[in-house]
C-alpha cells in the first residue's frame, strides 16, 4: 500500500514517516494489514537536505495543496492511506485570513475529494487541534462532545474539516479520523508562526544556550503532549477499528496540563549541569489573546479507551528531546 503524508517534510510528518517505515505495515482499505511499499511526503517547500531515518520507500514531492489536480495526482491508488497534516498555523492564520482559507479549507477539501474518488474507502487521518474550542461558554475541561466555538481562523478551519471528515465517513466515501491535538512539544529547529511556539521555545532555546523571549505569563496553563506520543497516537488512531470510533470521528488526544513555570522547572531538573540560556518575559498581547481562547484541560477518555498514549509528566518529554535532538550524534 501507499501512504501519503501532507505537510510531510515538517517535524511531525518526518517522525511519522520514520515510525511507519519501522512498522512496515498499516491497516489498508481492505481492513487487513498491508505492507507499506511507498510513503510520499508532500509539502509546500522542499527540505534543505536528506531526511534522516527514511529509506528508499520514502520520497518527497512539493507543491500547492490548493491545486486540486496536483492533490488528485498524489492520492492515485486504491490501496492508500492519508495523514493530512498540512496547515497554516494559528498565528499565521490570524495574519493572513485568505491564505488560511486556501490552505486549510480548500487544501483539506482537495484531500478529502481525492480520497473519495478512489475505488476503495481509504483511511484519512486529519490533524485537528484543541483550537476548535473557545468562546465565553467554554467549560474548564473540554471533551469530545463540547460545543465548538473557535476564536481563531485556524480553529474555525479545523472545526469545518472535522465536520467534513465525519460526513464523508457517514457517506462511506472515506474512513476518516480527526486527531484533535494539544500543543506538541518539544519541536526542534526555529520558532514558527504558531501562537503556541513558545511552549517548545522555552525548553529548546535554553538548551541551545540561547535566550528565549517568553510572550506569555509563566502561570499560563497549556495542555501539551510530547512528540513521541503524538506520532504514536497518529498511528494508533489510524489503526483503530471503525466500530470503536463510532459516528464521531474527532478524538481529543491525551494531554498533560502544565503551566509554563512548571515546564521551566522541569527543564532545570532535567538539564542538570548544562549551561542554559536565559528566559526573558516579554508579554505579547497578540499571542496572549490567542492563547487565552484555548482550553486548558482536556477530557481524553475516548482516546485512552482506544489505546492512545499519554505522557506521565514534563520531565520525560524533555528527556526524550535531549536524547533525540540535543545529545544525538550529528
Amino acid at each position: 500500500m501507499k501512504v501519503v503524508i501532507t505537510g510531510g517534510t515538517g517535524f511531525i510528518g518526518r517522525m511519522l514517516a520514520k515510525r511507519i517505515l519501522e512498522l512496515g505495515q498499516l491497516t489498508g482499505p481492505s481492513g487487513e494489514p498491508e505492507e507499506v511499499e511507498e510513503i510520499l511526503l508532500f509539502d509546500a517547500v522542499a527540505p534543505a537536505g536528506p531526511l534522516p531515518g527514511l529509506d528508499e520507500r520514502a520520497r518527497v514531492e512539493t507543491g500547492d495543496i490548493s491545486d486540486r489536480d496536483l492533490v488528485f495526482g498524489l492520492i492515485d491508488r486504491d490501496d492508500i492511506s492519508v495523514f493530512h497534516l498540512a496547515s497554516v498555523v494559528s498565528g499565521g492564520g490570524e495574519l493572513d485570513f485568505d491564505l488560511a482559507l486556501r490552505v486549510n479549507l480548500v487544501g483539506g477539501l482537495n484531500v478529502f475529494e481525492a480520497a473519495r474518488a478512489r475505488e476503495s474507502t481509504p483511511r484519512v487521518v486529519f490533524a485537528s487541534s484543541v483550537a476548535v474550542f473557545g468562546g465565553s461558554s467554554m467549560p474548564k475541561c473540554v471533551g469530545d462532545t463540547t460545543k465548538q466555538t473557535p476564536q481563531t481562523t485556524y480553529g474555525a478551519t479545523k472545526a469545518i474539516c472535522e465536520l467534513l471528515i465525519n460526513d464523508y465517513t457517514r457517506k462511506g466515501f472515506i474512513d476518516g479520523r480527526s486527531a484533535r491535538l494539544p500543543t506538541v512539544v518539544v519541536r526542534p529547529g526555529k520558532p514558527n508562526l504558531a501562537a503556541s511556539s513558545f511552549a517548545s521555545g522555552v525548553i529548546r532555546e535554553p538548551l541551545n544556550g540561547e535566550t528565549c523571549v517568553l510572550p506569555v505569563k509563566p502561570e499560563t496553563v497549556m495542555p501539551i503532549l510530547g512528540y513521541r506520543n503524538i506520532v504514536e497516537g497518529f498511528v494508533r488512531l489510524h489503526e483503530a477499528t471503525p466500530a470503536g470510533l463510532g459516528d464521531d470521528r474527532a478524538v481529543n488526544f491525551p494531554s498533560l496540563s502544565v503551566t509554563v513555570a512548571e515546564m521551566m522547572a522541569g527543564l532545570r531538573r532535567v538539564a542538570g549541569n548544562r549551561h542554559l540560556g536565559e528566559i526573558v518575559e516579554q508579554p505579547d498581547p497578540r499571542i496572549e489573546a490567542i492563547v487565552a481562547t484555548w482550553p486548558t484541560e482536556l477530557d481524553s477518555s475516548r482516546a485512552l479507551a482506544l489505546g492512545l498514549p499519554v505522557d506521565t509528566g514534563i520531565d520525560p518529554i524533555i528527556e526524550a528531546y535531549i536524547e533525540d535532538f540535543v545529545d544525538a550524534p550529528a
